[in-house]
Order: structure tokens, then C-alpha cells, then sequence
């Protein structure tokens, strides 16, 4: 297979703004006469203004065809495009995106590069071609174009002739590979042989992992009840000197049955004041589900938590809506490792409850760090479920022991929980680790496990409150707490932003819930605001939505896209 290079096309970050918002990128690329030298990350005189999303080795160098042009000149009857249109540095003649590879390889000039993935689905396509529907048409039409990498930096011009040298591993094209993430109807054996092309960048993989992993752990499926159901509070046990243990058991004939994975949590609603809205908070589950409910532990601290300990009493009933969470745990044989502190314990908990039923053969590693005795909460469950285990370890630390705390019994290292610690105990590298605990632990452990040389693959969190996310090529002058937006309150119906812990009613004004929690500096990913790319997925816990831009791919049960949707209905989201 041979090409042409038409035009090879640069340009540097710039400043624009967009529907109220200042977006940096370097989509905007302009020919260049002459020769050009391509290095491994660039070519000279381009850049890009978000790495993450768009630049790094895999992503050196965007190819896209002239062959599309054409088509998008008929399909949207406009004849206004120049080279550079689409944010490419290479306009090429040739090459269709049904016919090349991930992995093949084609000499340029003097430089040699190999096909690494589709172009990453982003808004900032819609911006350029002043069409927002972009990212999703050039999905839903099999032309996204194509990234490669520089294998041999060199010189490349317009006219050279594309001279394909490799084919690659598995013959994947880029519209399989661009399907299989954005387009209903994966398949899963297609899945597999394209995480077996080295070439496919690692992000492309991860993804393709996380596809796989929800399958297998039946994370798609819908919750099991729709809304909230109110539960009766059967057994309240205290477990530390700020941690105690609810039991919620369904009532009536019609209750749901209880069913969750190991590490999911449940949503609880309260109502302090009937006159105010209610508190509506997310607490992991401590134990698997049985016959007799639900167990969540909950922690002292904020005014939903504080409420269940001061208030809530044996027979009380509450309002809970299913159990979610892609936090659970997954098949396999290698060492499962169990890291936590304080009451990020919960979670994981609940997965040693269910290594410990199955009686896993698996190397199974609590690692645990607590102030002292006082604030240790599950010591002797966690004890009694390891016995259980034949090959069940324990690494217990606490920062500042009391005098009467026994080291070798109550813990097992004074100070902090630190790779010191895991180094000293003997933990596996090739584990499956599972981390919960405050942000900056989670942080610097998952940090310190890859410098371990742990694969980040294998690496699972959970996080208790908002979720930090990349906004891609907005300028920000700073993160601020979530808050209601400016001006007058609506008038539609309430939207709650359960981790933001933040209720308010719904502006018309605004054209999806993406743009109204962005306005409230609610934490949420995006990507193409097209319905295609999931990235602002979340979960759904109450109440009903309007679809405003039908999704290439509907989500899960359960879980609806951000971008797409308005409130129809009160609504409870998991943000």
C-alpha cells in the first residue's frame, strides 16, 4: 500500500474562546513549504497544548486523508477547506482508515513511522470546523484518521511518496479500533487480538482492559432497583472511637433483594429537617450482602455521617438506592493485596469477606494504617477472616501507637503506611492491588507502587468524595469548591451532586448537565460532548433525564452521559 504527502502542516497553542470558556489548543495548522524534520514527539515548529489528550511518542504525528476531505465536503456542502482542516500535520492521499493497520509501518522522506491508534475523539474538532456534531460524525462515519509514531526522526516534504514497509500484528484497522471503543456491538474476541498489536498506544489498551474487566464483573448490568427503597436499621455497632457499623435490612413483601460485589457501595437518603432537602451520601459496603442486607461503617465526619451516628437509632428506616461502583474484585491468580487507612478499610473489607468465603488459594495481603488501637476499627474481624485463609498475611501500622498498644500483636510497624513497609513485609510486586483511603494516601501510595515497578494496570482506587478530573484545554484561573453558579437560582427541579455534596435547582438555561455542573466547578470528565466518548458518564441514582443528543452508544443501566442530558425529574447524580 502506497500514499502521498500532500501537505505538511504545524502550529502552536492558542487561546480561544468558546461557548464562555477560554479553550487552549493547537488545532489550528497551517502548511509548511520545504523540508520539515519530524522528531519522536513533534515535528519542528508544532506543538501541542494538552499531552494527555493528544501528544506524547504514540501521538507524534496526525495523519488524515484527502480522500475524506472530499467526503466531508459532500456530506456537509461545504468547499471552504484548506490543509489543515481537521487538525492534521500530515494531509496525505491514500491510506483509508478501513484498509490501514495499527502496527504497519511506512517510510516518509527520511523518517520511518508506525500506525499507533485512531485520533482521540475531542470537542476541540468541533471548535475547529465550527460544527460541534464533528467528534460524533467522524465516529459514526468510520474516519477518524490516524496517529503514528516516530521509529526514525527525519526530514519529510509535501510530495513524498507513503512507502508501506511492515504490515502490522493481528491486521486490526483503525476503523475496527476506533469502533471498538466509541460504537455498540464490541466484540469481544476483536478486543483481545487488538490488545495483542504492540503498537496500540497504551491509553487505546487501558481502555480496551477496562471493557473487558466490566464485562467479566458484570459492571454494565443495571442496578438491581431503580430510585431509592427505604431499609430498616436492624443492628448499630460501634467498631472504633469515630467508626460504626450499620445493618439495613429491605422491608415489605415487594423489598429488593439484597446483591452487590465486593467493594461497591450504597447511596443512603436521610432527612434531618422535613422542610430542607435532603442529605443524600455514599458509603462503601463492609461486608458482602446476605439474607438479613446490607452492613455499611461509616465514619464521624461531615453532616450526613454525623447524622447517622447522632440520630439514627435501631428500627429508623432510610432510603437507599442499589449498590454500584466499579471498585470490585477480579479474576485471577495472582496475590491480591489489600491496602488501606482509616476508614477506607470499609471496601476492601468486604472483599477480604469474600476471598475468605470462596477460601481463595491466593496470596491474600491486608495492609492497613491506623492511628493507634483506638482508631482501629475491624482488628479482630480482619483476624478471624485471615485465619481462614491458607495464605493469608497481615501488615498493620500505626502512626502514633499508644502507651498501651502492643507492637506484634495490636500492629505490626510503628509510623506512617509507606513503601517502607510493604518493601519490609515481603509484598509481592505481581499482585492486584486495591487502594481506598484519603486522597493524598491514595496518591502517594499508587506513586510509590510504581516506582516499585508495579504495573499501573494492576493498580484499582477508590475514592470516597468528588473524583479529580483533567479538563482538557480549558484555562482555569484555579479549582475552586463546588458551589452554586452565579446569578438567580433556577426554577427546574433539583440536582443533587452527591460526592460534591451539593444540591441546587436545575437552570434552563444552561444546555446539558455538563455545562451545569462545569458552571458549578463540580468535578466531571469530558471529552467530545457528543455522546461518544463516555468520559462524562456517571451514575444515576434517583429521578429522570432527557436525552438533548442522542449517543452513539447508550450507557449502562443505571448511568446516563452528562453531556447529552437535562433533568426531567429530580435527580440524585453520582458527582
Amino acid at each position: 500500500m502506497t500514499g502521498r504527502l500532500l501537505s505538511v502542516n504545524v502550529g502552536r497553542p492558542r487561546e480561544v474562546e468558546w461557548e464562555g470558556k477560554v479553550v487552549r489548543s493547537a488545532i489550528w495548522k497551517e502548511p509548511v513549504t520545504g523540508p520539515s524534520m519530524v522528531r519522536r514527539i513533534n515535528i519542528d515548529g508544532d506543538d501541542q497544548a494538552d499531552r494527555l489528550a493528544h501528544g506524547g511518542e504514540h501521538r507524534a504525528v496526525f495523519a488524515y486523508q484527502i480522500e475524506s476531505y472530499r467526503y466531508w465536503e459532500r456530506e456537509l456542502g461545504r468547499d471552504d477547506f484548506t490543509y489543515g482542516q481537521f487538525g492534521e500535520n500530515f494531509t496525505i492521499e491514500g491510506l483509508a482508515d478501513d484498509q490501514v493497520c495499527v502496527g504497519d509501518r511506512y517510510r516518509i522522506g527520511n523518517a520511518l513511522f508506525e500506525v499507533t491508534q485512531p485520533r482521540v475523539t475531542c470537542y476541540r474538532v468541533g471548535i475547529r470546523m465550527d460544527d460541534p456534531a464533528m467528534p460524533s460524525l467522524l465516529v459514526s462515519h468510520h474516519r477518524p484518521g490516524f496517529y503514528l509514531r516516530v521509529l526514525e526522526e527525519g526530514q519529510v516534504e509535501a510530495g513524498d511518496t507513503i512507502a508501506k514497509v511492515a504490515d502490522g500484528p493481528e491486521r486490526v484497522t483503525i476503523a475496527d479500533v476506533d469502533a471498538l471503543l466509541y460504537l455498540p456491538g464490541k466484540s469481544r474476541p476483536l478486543l483481545e487480538r487488538a490488545l495483542r498489536i504492540p503498537a496500540l498506544s497504551e491509553g487505546w489498551k487501558q481502555s480496551f482492559r477496562e471493557l473487558l474487566a466490566k464485562a467479566d464483573a458484570g459492571a454494565d448490568a443495571p442496578p438491581a432497583w431503580n430510585g431509592f427503597q427505604p431499609f430498616r436499621v436492624d443492628e448499630i455497632q460501634p467498631e472504633s472511637a469515630d467508626v460504626t457499623s450499620f445493618r439495613l435490612a429491605p422491608t415489605g413483601a415487594s423489598a429488593p433483594r439484597p446483591g452487590a460485589a465486593a467493594g461497591q457501595y450504597l447511596t443512603l437518603r436521610v432527612r434531618p429537617d422535613a422542610g430542607a432537602a435532603p442529605l443524600i451520601r455514599s458509603y462503601s459496603l463492609s461486608a458482602p450482602p446476605d439474607d438479613s442486607g446490607f452492613r455499611i461503617s461509616v465514619k464521624r465526619e461531615g453532616a450526613g455521617s454525623s447524622y447517622l451516628h447522632q440520630h439514627i437509632s435501631v428500627g429508623d428506616i432510610v432510603d437507599a438506592a442499589a449498590p454500584r461502583g466499579a471498585f470490585v474484585l477480579r479474576d485471577g491468580s495472582r496475590p491480591v493485596v489489600l491496602i488501606s487507612a482509616g476508614v477506607g478499610a470499609t471496601p476492601v473489607l468486604a472483599m477480604l469477606h469474600a476471598l475468605a468465603r470462596e477460601r481463595t488459594t491466593r496470596q491474600v495481603w491486608w495492609v492497613h494504617g491506623a492511628r493507634n488501637r483506638a482508631a482501629h476499627a475491624f482488628a479482630g474481624e480482619v483476624t478471624a477472616l485471615l485465619a481462614e485463609l491458607p495464605a493469608g498475611h497481615r501488615v498493620v501500622t500505626y502512626s502514633q501507637p499508644g502507651a498501651a498498644d502492643v507492637l506484634g500483636a495490636d500492629y505490626d510497624r510503628a509510623g506512617r503506611l509507606d513503601l517502607g513497609a510493604l518493601d519490609g513485609a515481603g509484598v509481592p510486586k505481581d499482585a492486584d492491588y486495591y487502594l481506598c483511603g484519603p486522597d493524598g494516601f491514595m496518591r502517594a501510595i499508587g506513586a510509590a507502587l510504581t516506582a516499585r515497578g508495579v504495573d499501573p494496570a494492576n493498580i484499582a482506587t477508590e475514592e470516597f468524595g468528588a473524583v479529580s478530573v483533567h479538563a482538557s484545554g480549558i484555562v482555569k484561573a484555579g479549582g475552586r469548591s463546588p458551589h452554586p453558579p452565579g446569578g438567580p437560582p433556577g426554577e427546574g427541579p433539583t440536582v443533587t451532586f452527591v460526592r460534591s455534596n451539593l444540591t441546587i435547582p436545575w437552570d434552563d438555561g444552561y444546555p446539558s448537565l455538563l455545562d451545569f455542573a462545569e458552571a458549578c466547578d463540580v468535578p466531571v470528565g469530558f471529552g467530545c460532548r457528543q455522546g461518544v466518548c463516555h468520559n462524562c458518564e456517571s451514575g444515576l441514582l434517583s429521578g429522570t433525564v432527557d436525552y438533548r443528543i442522542d449517543p452513539l452508544e447508550p450507557p449502562a443501566g443505571g448511568r446516563i452521559l452528562m453531556c447529552c442530558t437535562g433533568p426531567a425529574s429530580e435527580v440524585a447524580l453520582d458527582l
